[in-house]
């Protein structure tokens, strides 16, 4: 389990035996199960997770209670509101899990000694942040600067293989449409 994690940090950076036994001592795992949630709105985010197995969604509540599926995570990625857990404040979203879920969790107390005790912990650190601001940065232009049609495909394009684990209105939600829009776009792209 703790290999998989192991192997994506061994990405950014090379690890040693000692670095990599530290790891898999300061990563606990957790299992949640269909639909609990990793971190509720308005809870102060505390820990950092590699998703090891499953699939979770970040969920907004507008004032009406409407919820609005934000994005996704899965099996090799990490998951965390990174706002709440770095200067400590509730969260403006929940991360609820869409299937049984395995994540691998670290505090922030934690996190802070890896970016030290290992020799290439703040390098990691830095290259996370940039991997993550760049896939933000391209949501937030999508949302602003591309129809419904243009976003459901560029969905497609990146989260192809999760479409037949998410229910519709899931994605049709991500996308920013009503689920009847969607099916609309589907058809049409089908054709």
């Amino acid at each position: 389990m703790h290999q998989q994690l192991i192997n994506s940090i061994s990405y950014f950076i090379h690890l040693s035996e000692e670095e990599k036994e530290w790891i898999t001592e300061k990563f606990i795992s957790r299992k949640y199960s269909k639909n609990d949630y990793f971190l509720r709105e308005g809870q102060i985010c505390r820990e950092a997770g590699f998703i090891v197995e499953g699939l979770v969604r970040y969920v907004v509540s507008k004032a009406n209670g409407e919820e609005l599926t934000v994005d996704f995570n899965k099996e090799q990625e990490y998951t965390c509101n990174y706002a709440s857990f770095l200067d400590k404040s509730p969260s403006e979203s929940s991360i609820q899990c869409i299937e049984p879920t395995t994540i691998l969790v670290i505090s922030y107390n934690d996190l802070q000694t890896f970016y030290t005790h290992l020799a290439e912990g703040q390098k990691f650190g830095r290259l996370l942040c940039e991997f993550l601001y760049v896939q933000a940065i391209k949501k937030v232009s999508s949302m602003y600067s591309n129809d419904p049609e243009q976003r459901y495909i560029q969905f497609l394009d990146a989260y192809a293989d999760l479409v037949p684990r998410l229910p519709q209105y899931y994605i049709s939600s991500y996308v920013g449409i009503k689920p009847p829009s969607l099916s609309r776009i589907r058809k049409r792209l089908s054709k």
